[in-house]
Parts: C-alpha cells; structure tokens; sequence
C-alpha cells in the first residue's frame, strides 16, 4: 500500500510532501559464544546457544517527527544492544549529515527498540537488513529522504563492515526514497551505487557473520535469518 510521506530536502533545508514507495528493496545483553576445546572434551556436552531469547516482535511503526535540518553534522556512535551481542556502529556525519542526523532522531525516539532484522541474504549479498517495526520489508517512517555518499559503480562498492541505507529508487518527483531501513554487510558485495553508505562496523561484525552462518530459514539465500535477531535498544552519542 502507498503511505503518503514528507521528503527532506538537504539543500532547501526544508520539507516536500511526496508519494514514496515502501523503503525496502535493495537491497538482553547477550554475548556471542562457542564451545571451547575444554567444554567439547566433556561428554555429552551441549553446544551453548548462539543467541538469547528475545521479546521483540512485529509491531506498528512509532509515529516520529523528522528532524530539522541543522548543518554541520558531527560523527556519531550507535550503539545496538540484541539479543545476540553488541553491534557499534561509527556514524559518519561529515559525508552523509542528513541520514546520520535523522537515523540519530529515530533511534533517540526509540523507533528502532524491540524491533526483528527481517532480512538475510548469503549468496552474492552478504547483508543483514533491519530498521523495519513491522518486520514485512516495508515498513517505515511517514517522510523519506534523499541519497547521501554513494560509492562508485565497481566491484565490491559496499566493502565488509558498511552500514547503508535500503530503498525503494526514487520516485517521480526525482526524491529519494530512504526511511529506516538499513543493511549491515557483513562480507565484501557488490551493488548498483544506489544505496546510502552512512557508518562502519566497529564491533560485532563476528556476530553478523555467526548469524550468516546460520543461515536463512527454510532454506534458500534471501529471507527470514533462522536465527531470531531482535534489536532491544539503540543509544547515540
């Protein structure tokens, strides 16, 4: 279904009602752990689980304001706690200011709290999606945005350890489509230069990769991870 959005526009410094398109396409304090040699040694011995459980879930999406726009943009720190670790990722405000700074409000408001990374893709896309309340692939925010910082069209333009933004191309008004949704790569892929590169993985990129390893459900390359995936909280600084 068409959501009716607001597009923020970086240059005008101001907003443009817009009809966009669903941003989706492309693209508890756990710790990741394994047996040790000791623990395989010992018989019977049970392979710890790879996550923890975790209470979130589907839900409607927080109806959050965007932010004024307000230059220069500082670097910034996020910070996700999931049920599977600690994934730090280091904002680069300085050559992607509007999508650091409205990725900053969003997760201030809470927006990404108790929400499933819904996507994994193993097989020519090495990315783990997420930022979507409502877990489908298209959901998000009531306002969209432009393109920021986007990379050459050569091999492996979204290297290991990229964060980026997912969308749906640009609408008929020329806008950008980009929302809430983001993809962490967790391996060295190649994509059209269509996409957002907005941070770095600083800590956790063995965590996206265990959780690769595991696969999608139900098989194939390209869906739900098998492994649950639930972002408790996001703090910025």
């Amino acid at each position: 279904m068409m959501k009716q959005k607001k597009v923020i526009a970086l240059v005008a410094l101001s907003l443009f009602a817009s009809a966009a398109l669903s941003s989706t396409s492309f693209a508890k304090d756990s710790k990741i752990s394994s047996i040790s040699k000791s623990d395989s040694k010992k018989k019977g011995a049970a392979p710890k689980a790879l996550c923890a459980s975790t209470s979130a879930s589907a839900h409607k999406e927080p109806q959050i304001q965007p932010p004024a726009v307000k230059l220069p943009v500082k670097n910034r720190t996020f910070t996700f706690e999931t049920n599977c670790g600690q994934i730090v990722i280091e904002a680069d405000g300085t050559h992607a200011p509007l999508t650091v700074l409205v990725m900053s409000t969003l997760a201030k408001g809470g927006y990404f709290n108790q929400t499933l990374c819904h996507r994994l893709t193993t097989s020519g896309l090495y990315v783990l999606q997420c930022g979507d309340p409502t877990a489908t692939g298209s959901g998000g925010p009531l306002f969209s945005y432009d393109n920021e910082n986007l990379p050459e069209a050569v091999q492996n333009n979204y290297p290991e350890g990229t964060v980026a933004m997912a969308n749906s191309g640009l609408t008929q008004t020329g806008h950008g489509t980009n929302g809430s949704q983001f993809f962490l790569v967790y391996a060295d892929t190649t994509l059209g230069a269509s996409y957002t590169r907005w941070g770095k993985i600083v800590k956790g990129l063995d965590i996206l990769k265990a959780i690769a390893a595991q696969g999608v459900a139900g098989g194939g390359t390209d869906g739900t991870p098998k492994q649950t995936v639930g972002i408790e909280r996001v703090s910025v600084k």
